[in-house]
């Protein structure tokens, strides 16, 4: 019986796996703007010192030990106490939490107010661009500080209030960032060419330009974050930001710490250094992305 063979079964080399691109991009971040990623890392402690602060905080931030008054720092309160007996080190981090849910939800609400106006005043153009940017001129014009004071002094102060205060504000400044975007991808071919078949601007809008412009919706939405934290805590430093006893950084500032500043240094060090730190952080962070993220920069 002739004997059966089998034709050589050929194996096909095994595909490689492209790597992730998060993971390519945080590889860039380091080696190219180290700078910036060690914003990124700043950035991240204090986001997890926000969102656990109930666990990490070894006191309530309104806990008051009368025998611990203007206590320097030590082992047992690593940033000391103020002229209440309160530990500098929970409230910072209480302070940390307010600062993250504000900054991200005016940042992230502000964003979204600068790509509606940005992507319809720029997409649409003509008379009805005239008119949006005459009015963000107009909105410019007046000191940012004090539009916040009257705005707050009338609707009165709060987290919501603040929030919508600061998104609001910050949406229509950086409205100009995003339409500019839109100018130059307006005129793309493949703008033109979804325009000829039939798409409708909405559609347009939201599957040709949008995606075109999240390079600077990311960048702005990242330094947004760092202005609005400190818009924010010159609003509380002025008595107009969340009301006590919540903890925040420019509450901590005024009042007490600066009548007990010289008797206790440490309780206006603690809550500058850490609102310094982290819009600092912020600004190298959304400052990397800027440059990774831009094709022009990264060629230069």
């Amino acid at each position: 019986m002739a004997e059966i063979t089998h034709p050589t079964a050929t194996v096909a080399p095994a595909r490689t796996r492209a790597p992730n691109a998060y993971v390519a991009f945080t590889r860039r971040l380091f080696r190219e703007k180290p700078l910036g990623a060690i914003g990124a890392v700043f950035c991240l402690i204090f986001l997890f010192a926000g969102i656990f602060a109930d666990v990490l905080a070894p006191y309530g931030y309104n806990q008051i030990m009368p025998i611990n008054r203007m206590k320097p720092p030590s082992w047992q309160f690593w940033f000391g106490t103020d002229n209440l007996g309160r530990d500098i080190f929970s409230r910072v981090l209480y302070g940390a939490r307010l600062s993250v849910i504000i900054g991200l939800s005016a940042a992230g609400l502000g964003t979204v107010i600068s790509l509606t106006i940005g992507i319809v005043s720029g997409y649409i153009g003509g008379k009805f661009d005239m008119l949006v940017q005459r009015f963000v001129d107009a909105w410019l014009s007046f000191p940012g500080i004090v539009v916040l004071i009257v705005v707050v002094a009338v609707v009165g102060p709060g987290m919501p209030q603040i929030i919508g205060i600061l998104a609001v504000q910050g949406g229509i400044a950086g409205s100009r960032i995003i339409r500019s975007a839109v100018l130059s991808v307006r005129e793309q071919s493949y703008v033109h060419a979804a325009q000829s078949i039939g798409g409708t601007p909405s559609r347009v809008m939201l599957r040709h330009i949008l995606p075109n412009v999240m390079a600077p919706v990311i960048v702005l939405f990242t330094v947004g974050v760092g202005n609005v934290i400190l818009a924010e805590s010159a609003l509380s430093f002025l008595g107009f930001g969340v009301p006590p006893p919540a903890p925040t950084w420019g509450g901590m500032l005024t009042g007490s710490a600066r009548n007990y500043m010289y008797l206790a240094p440490w309780m206006a060090l603690a809550p500058g250094v850490c609102l310094t730190l982290v819009v600092f952080s912020i600004n190298m962070f959304g400052d990397a992305l800027r440059d990774l993220l831009d094709p022009r920069m990264r060629n230069r």
